[in-house]
């Protein structure tokens, strides 16, 4: 249980961060040139690492960092809007929500490092 709770919130949120990398990938579609084409990348790749920069934080800090996926699983929800589609909710949002909740739950659960 405590692996579980220790490495299986990691592995949504990795998993999570890689998929939204891959749709950044679409950018590279189209008629644009190179430079324009990596600046659309760019751009599309922020969720992603704002993703990765809530992981960071919550690898150390478990309690902080579900609260920050709970909070940017709302900010997915409202900006993507993806409460209008049960699918886009289940894979744009579920996710975020589902890592908070799990970390939260191992802040909780699982003993803390001495020192």
């Amino acid at each position: 249980m405590k692996a579980a709770l220790t490495w299986g919130p990691r592995a949504i949120v990795l998993f999570y961060a890689g998929l939204l990398a891959l749709f950044a990938t679409d950018a590279f579609s189209g008629g644009h040139s190179f430079g324009q084409q990596v600046l659309g990348f760019a751009i599309h790749l922020l969720p992603a690492l704002f993703v990765l920069a809530i992981l960071v934080v919550a690898w150390r800090f478990p309690l902080i960092g579900g609260v920050g996926f709970m909070v940017l699983g709302m900010v997915f929800t409202i900006y993507f809007h993806t409460a209008r589609e049960t699918s886009a909710f289940l894979l744009i949002s579920t996710p975020l929500f589902l890592s908070g909740i799990l970390f939260i739950i191992s802040h909780w659960y699982l003993p803390k490092p001495a020192g």
